[in-house]
Order: C-alpha cells, then structure tokens, then sequence
C-alpha cells in the first residue's frame, strides 16, 4: 500500500507532509537546454533577456515540494546539482536559508564527508527535532 494518491497528487503530498518534520529535496538535473535565450521577445521592461544555453531544469516537483514545506513551517534543505538553474525556490535566499550545490559526476561520499555537508545536516536535523518537539505541544494564542 503507498500513501501516494494519484488523483489528486498535492493532496497527497499535503498529507505526507502534514505527518512529518521536515523536508530535503534533490533538484537533479532533468530536462537539458541546448539553446535557449530567458525572457525572449516579452513586454518586460525591467528584465534584458539573458542566455540560459547548456543548462538543465530539474522536476517541477524540486520546487512545489519545497513550497509546500515552507507554507506549513518544516525545515527544509534543498540540494540542487551543478547546471540546474537557480530559479523558483531554488534562487539563493528565497528560502532564506544555504543551498549546496554538487557535482553528481563527483563520488558521494566525498561530499558526504564534507565540513559543509556535516554542518547543514546537523542544523536541519536540529529544527526537525524541535518540530517533533513543538508537535506535542498545545497551540498558543500570542
């Protein structure tokens, strides 16, 4: 039996969600750009357009997830590959918070052994804690 609803996917994961205390997403690369010029041809004044050639996008999914996650206050940690492009949720700082960036090509225990991944690991690990903590209490009005 799976908890995933093929009808109505966000629902789905709304509930998946709802019933835990946080979040890691992989923004793997996806769909590859060959050529492509940004904001081509639009009535945008305030954006030139800009070249994203030989980039990939990742799973529309790398970003509603994360949304999701945020809207309901879970920690999240989000992990994007090198040549996705940094768009959406996956912009430095609209989360507000680091965003590695790895190289799949690369072996994982590498950056599994990393400072930087032994840091961010612990701080997420960290708020998810106090989001299981929090779970148990009773709402607070102020």
């Amino acid at each position: 039996m799976t908890d995933y609803d093929t009808d109505a996917p966000l629902k789905a994961i709304r509930r998946l969600l709802l019933e835990s205390n946080g979040l890691i997403t992989i923004a793997f690369r996806r769909t590859y750009i060959e050529r492509a010029i940004g904001n081509h041809m639009t009535d945008l004044t305030d954006r030139s357009p800009y070249d994203i050639t030989d980039q990939w996008l990742t799973s529309p999914w790398s970003h509603i997830e994360p949304a999701m996650a945020f809207q309901l206050g879970l920690p999240i940690l989000i992990l994007r590959e090198r040549g996705v492009i940094a768009d959406g949720i996956l912009e430095k700082g609209v989360l507000g918070l680091y965003m590695p960036e790895f190289d799949a090509d690369m072996p994982t225990s590498q950056y599994f052994q990393s400072p930087e991944w032994r840091d961010l690991i612990w701080k997420w690990e960290g708020q998810a804690r106090q989001v299981v903590e929090t779970k148990g209490n009773p709402p607070k009005l102020y």
